[in-house]
């Protein structure tokens, strides 16, 4: 008899080492590799994938001595940024970082790829953040926007509202004191251009965050409330949906550029776009004519731009307003993309910087990389960690066209997800393979797998997979129809004036409150300021004692 297609030893030893782990007597868990191929394979390994530096305990007292110069000479910046610069790799786990920095090295064909460094990881302060939402111990991607957007936890699947805003209570929504207000209008409200840009679509979760409130993220436009059979058919009318809001209210209106995708929200079902998709409102309305249209103030000038050569052509020093939709719902991942018709993460956030830099008072750009969550919801590894390369070259080419005299730019993650890096792979091995072989029944397991989703499949010898595959879905334990999100801290990466706040483990609606001191905007801007003699940064002084302490390790280290 094999129970779900596992063999009836493999199953036995399963049921022997749960009775044996629920004490600690009688059992010992060893991490101590017996096979001599395997050992012999690992050593093979290391020297053709790592440097024979790597062997010297001096080259690993080095590096860490030269990191410990380098905190000790670290810079704190204070005064104020004129310019802040958000990014938000939505689902961008800790174990999505260490994978993504080792698929990046791998591609770059770079031996000993495990040290590489994402571009924001090189940032000089770090810190945890704490994810749930009021309601749920594991957040999406609705209640932590509120959070990281607003400074104000809510309700899952709830938009820019307070936890008094139940799922779909479309009234309770509409009170002035259950609605948040987002720090892009802080920003605005200080004389702050300000931008959001997002690869999925621009009413999705995340980018709503930073204009909208709404009793369920999923309403993006009015088809999608008359559809849900959960609602009242009144909040139709009652309130506006997210692309609505985006077009009416103060916040979105102002918005001076806007990018991403989901143009179907924005245009009625009668008319076709560009690519021959038909629209989504049933109410007639045509949203882009209509911000179009908008008399924000004398003179502006406004553009609308589909594809990326209308993108390019855009003369940005001479645009106030910028509003790009490049696919009818959320655009596609970078490895599978028509090139040639969506641009990248990196264009467009060059192309919104540079748009924002017209203002004196500064900016405020909210940058999301979307679509390595969506990756995950599928268990498609690579295409989640492709994506977690791709945000972090727009992370850097921000760094690039910015100056951290001036400019903080804060990255971080919204939520988990459930993949994890497993397995005691040695140095080289293919992140995307399966170089380990299971002794309860002589079968490899990939590197990475997930706890849960559309990929599960009863234990199975995946020797013939071709993991390498942008659309390979890796293993998962529970058969779900989408990977769930986990509810692990994420990781913070700060740079610029008063990167240090970021620092430690907090809440996640911490996050907009520490921006808003920083770029003296919003509630932030109220507070007694620190450091205001010093406008630039101020090194951190390291006492006598430390001095001492430092001077010895050299001392011993020669």
């Amino acid at each position: 008899m094999r129970p779900y297609g596992v063999p009836c030893a493999f199953a036995l030893s399963i049921a022997t080492a749960l009775l044996l782990g629920a004490t600690t007597d009688g059992i010992e868990i060893r991490h101590t590799d017996n096979n001599a191929e395997n050992i012999a394979a690992r050593r093979r390994a290391s020297n053709e994938n790592i440097s024979p530096d790597e062997n010297n305990k001096q080259f690993w007292y080095n590096a860490g001595n030269n990191l410990l110069r380098k905190k000790l000479n670290s810079e704190r910046q204070y005064g104020v940024a004129k310019n802040v610069i958000f990014f938000i790799g939505d689902g961008m786990s800790i174990a999505t970082l260490a994978s993504a920095r080792i698929y990046m090295g791998q591609k770059q064909n770079n031996t000993g790829s495990e040290k590489e460094m994402l571009s924001f990881e090189k940032f000089p302060f770090t810190g945890l953040s704490k994810t749930y939402c009021v309601d749920s111990q594991v957040a999406d991607s609705a209640c932590s926007a509120t959070a990281y957007l607003t400074g104000v936890k809510g309700n899952i699947e709830t938009i820019g509202v307070s936890g008094a805003v139940s799922n779909r209570d479309c009234l309770a929504s509409n009170e002035p004191a259950n609605q948040a207000v987002s720090s892009m209008r802080w920003a605005q409200q200080a004389g702050k251009r300000t931008g959001v840009v997002s690869n999925m679509r621009v009413t999705h979760a995340t980018p709503a965050g930073a204009y909208a409130n709404v009793a369920q993220r999923d309403w993006e436009c009015d088809n999608d409330v008359l559809v849900d059979e959960l609602a009242d058919k009144s909040c139709t009318t009652q309130s506006p949906d997210i692309a609505r809001q985006l077009i009416e209210r103060e916040t979105g209106r102002n918005l001076n550029v806007i990018m991403g995708g989901g143009r179907a929200k924005f245009f009625p079902n009668t008319d076709k776009d560009q690519q021959n998709q038909k629209g989504q409102r049933r109410d007639g309305r045509d949203l882009i004519k209509e911000w179009l249209e908008i008399n924000r103030t004398s003179g502006a000038s406004s553009a609308y731009v589909t594809d990326r050569s209308q993108l390019k052509s855009v003369n940005t020093s001479e645009t106030d307003y910028l509003f790009g939709l490049f696919a009818s719902s959320h655009m596609s991942y970078n490895i599978l993309a028509n090139k040639s018709q969506e641009p990248t993460l990196v264009e467009m956030t060059e192309a919104a910087i540079e748009v924002l830099s017209k203002g004196d008072a500064g900016y405020y750009l909210f940058v999301e990389g979307g679509l390595i969550d969506w990756a995950h919801h599928s268990n498609m590894a690579q295409l989640a960690l492709d994506e977690a390369v791709m945000l972090s070259k727009a992370v850097g080419r921000a760094a690039e066209l910015t100056s951290r005299e001036d400019t903080l730019i804060v990255v971080t993650s919204d939520h988990s997800h459930t993949m994890t890096i497993n397995g005691y792979p040695h140095r080289g091995s293919d992140i995307l393979g399966h170089p380990k072989i299971a002794y309860t029944d002589n079968m490899p397991y990939s590197t990475l797998s997930y706890a849960n989703g559309p990929s599960y499949k009863a234990r199975y010898n995946l020797s013939d997979d071709k993991t390498d595959e942008p659309q390979y879905q890796f293993p998962s334990m529970v058969n779900l129809t989408w990977e769930t999100h986990g509810g692990d801290d994420v990781a913070v990466f700060a740079s610029g004036p008063w990167a240090h706040l970021f620092v430690g483990n907090y809440e996640q609606n911490y996050i907009p409150h520490a921006i808003s001191y920083a770029a003296q905007m919003g509630p932030g801007a109220e507070l007694e300021r620190k450091h205001v003699a010093d406008s630039s940064s101020t090194k951190i002084l390291v006492n006598s004692s430390l001095a001492a302490f430092t001077a010895l390790v050299m001392l011993l280290l020669r």
